[in-house]
């Protein structure tokens, strides 16, 4: 296993795979229906804290034992799937244990005592062990802090993923670099690289809002070559661009990595969402804003998909929009928000037509026809290109074609959940600055369309044989890391 080492391919050499190995496995991934605590400001006894873990393992065992039962080698639980979220540093301490450096060669099932009173891995390596499965789950890691300015407390928290292995072992620790609103757990020192070897693909791992940025998400695929990415998250879905299984799918096809995404489930707080995801297609997926109740998914995936024959091409994502003369302005641009993030955009008036939208470098190119536009729907494509958000830290450069809530053009942009215009054919490609971008296709109901779209060669995402169904959004989205307002030298 490597964590936390130097970026660099060179280490690539040095890293022997086991033999015997499996061209394909088969995958799961669980969305839970987390049991809360009632109040988590207010701190609680271990014993308390232990009783709340452990009602919730007991769901995920039976998720393991049936996952294990239809074969799978591994499987991915969510983020805060043990005791959930919105603590203070005070009261997420109870429920934290020491997790070891993997290196050690631990089997908690088999040696619980030898880091502390650790029975939540004990129980989770247990879970492996019996099962003969990979577990893969997020719980807190304390570490005692021993140099100058330290946390009151005397310890470091971290949000933290640990994986077990068949034998129960521990052979992978994460901890969280790129924290959400948690001001329960510390930040690392520097991102952590972490990666090991099976049988069946070499796997690295991160942790919810890490995907959006380059360090450890992109350097695990670009520079360790990893096959798979395991994620734990707790995400809260947001139309009409990130919702967890449209931009999760895009995020697994752009990068051109499988990904296992275990999603939490609570309605209330918008998250659901879970899926296996391969470079060429979703698997499976799951989205359920119905009901409150957790989701087991399962696929056989690629062991090493870059082999693949299915393995999607290269892609420029600029070359046909740069060579593109900009379409004739049929209508005034307009302004309009997603989010916090002012948007240039144009409404496609007509059946059918090729348009242009700019924003400063960015022009982004649509050509299109619908079977049949409602009167009632509005479509527009925008292009917005900038720091994003209230915090302005990430570069976002996007092109969407995208349905607006109303007839109103006032409402382009903001979030809508259902449609009835189909599209015969579209094209969206876009002048970007950057490699890294993430092609979406989201369909009414918030569905999404596997197999029914590609990007070719020269960046132009575009439909297979028209589309299963109305479209709610479709778009480009990508990430220019060295222009965050929080570049890191490390930033290849």
């Amino acid at each position: 296993m490597i964590t936390s080492f130097p970026t660099s391919a060179l280490l690539l050499a040095l890293i022997t795979l086991p033999v015997c190995a499996l061209d394909t496995f088969i995958a799961a991934v669980y969305e839970h229906a987390v049991l809360l605590p009632n109040k988590t400001e207010t701190p609680v006894s271990r014993r308390d804290a232990l009783l709340l873990m452990n009602k919730n393992i007991d769901i995920l065992e039976t998720a393991v034992e049936q996952a294990a039962r239809q074969g799978a080698q591994i499987i991915v639980t969510p983020e805060d799937a043990l005791y959930g979220w919105k603590f203070t540093r005070e009261s997420i301490f109870p429920y934290l244990e020491d997790v070891p450096d993997p290196q050690v060669d631990w089997i908690p099932c088999r040696d619980p005592h030898r880091f502390g009173h650790t029975p939540i891995q004990e129980r989770l390596s247990c879970l492996a062990k019996n099962n003969s499965i990979y577990v893969v789950a997020n719980i807190g890691d304390r570490k005692p802090c021993k140099s100058h300015g330290c946390p009151h407390n005397g310890y470091y928290q971290y949000n933290t993923d640990v994986v077990y292995d068949k034998e129960g072992k521990l052979v992978a620790r994460y901890h969280k670099y790129h924290l959400y609103s948690e001001i329960q757990f510390d930040i690392p020192e520097k991102p952590e690289l972490v990666t090991f070897n099976t049988t069946f693909g070499r796997f690295g791992i991160f942790t919810c809002f890490d995907i959006l940025f380059h360090d450890p998400a992109v350097t695990l695929v670009r520079d360790f070559h990893v096959d798979t990415i395991l994620f734990p998250t707790a995400w809260m879905n947001v139309l009409p661009l990130l919702t967890a299984i449209e931009f999760h799918s895009a995020w697994a096809m752009g990068m051109g990595v499988n990904l296992l995404a275990a999603n939490l489930h609570h309605v209330r707080l918008n998250m659901t969402g879970s899926g296996i995801y391969a470079p060429h297609s979703p698997k499976v997926y799951h989205y359920d804003m119905e009901t409150d109740l957790g989701k087991m998914l399962l696929a056989e995936l690629d062991s090493h998909p870059r082999s693949s024959p299915s393995y999607p091409v290269a892609v420029n994502w600029s070359t046909y929009a740069v060579a593109q003369e900009p379409f004739p302005l049929q209508r005034k641009a307009f302004g309009g928000f997603i989010s916090r993030d002012e948007f240039n955009f144009t409404e496609l008036f007509e059946d059918a037509g090729n348009l242009t939208v700019c924003q400063k470098e960015l022009c982004c190119h649509l050509s299109y026809r619908m079977l049949g536009k409602e009167e009632h729907e509005v479509y527009v494509v925008g292009a917005f290109t900038g720091l994003h958000g209230r915090r302005r830290r990430e570069y976002w450069q996007v092109c969407t074609m995208l349905k607006c809530k109303s007839a109103s053009l006032k409402t382009c942009g903001q979030p809508v959940e259902t449609a009835s215009t189909r599209f015969d054919m579209f094209s969206l490609s876009g002048t970007f600055g950057t490699e890294y971008v993430f092609p979406e296709v989201l369909l009414s109901k918030v569905h999404l369309s596997p197999g029914n779209f590609e990007v070719l060669e020269d960046g132009r995402l575009t439909n297979k044989n028209g589309t299963p169904g109305p479209i709610l959004t479709v778009s480009l989205f990508g990430r220019w890391y060295t222009k965050d307002s929080l570049y890191s030298s490390c930033v290849a």
